[in-house]
């Protein structure tokens, strides 16, 4: 078996907060499945909102380094929801030179993400 991608991790400061934004930003409730974790099913992968505890090695809060990249079906639906979900330094939807049309942000926890059309994917597997 081929090794697959099911989960990734987003640290959050607020959980509640980010199950609001992500909600509102991806169109789906999500489900809360601990106290400080919140999963939306995207595909075959878990976008996991995690917020550390307050104390502990795990307890240091920061964003993730990299974009994450979402496959959208409605790119000029989700990029009118992002600044309402709480997204800052929204980006135009842009067409790239690898042909995906797609605009960047970062959620309200400085985390990068990308939203990207999915009629315009590249994944280089072509």
């Amino acid at each position: 078996m081929e090794p697959s991608l099911f989960r990734v991790i987003l640290p959050v400061s607020d959980i509640e907060e980010a199950a609001a934004c992500y909600g509102r930003l991806l169109g789906i409730p999500g489900v809360r499945v601990w106290q400080n974790r919140h999963y939306f099913h995207c595909g075959g992968a878990i976008l996991a909102c995690v917020q550390p505890p307050e104390t502990g090695e795990l307890g240091r809060f920061a964003p993730n380094p990299q974009h994450i990249y979402f496959a959208v079906d409605d790119l000029q639906a989700v990029h009118r929801r992002a600044a309402a979900a709480g997204c800052r330094d929204v980006t135009e939807i842009e067409r790239q030179a690898w042909g995906e049309r797609s605009f960047y942000a970062h959620d309200p926890f400085g985390n990068p993400i990308c939203m990207v059309d999915s009629g315009t994917l590249f994944t280089g597997l072509e």
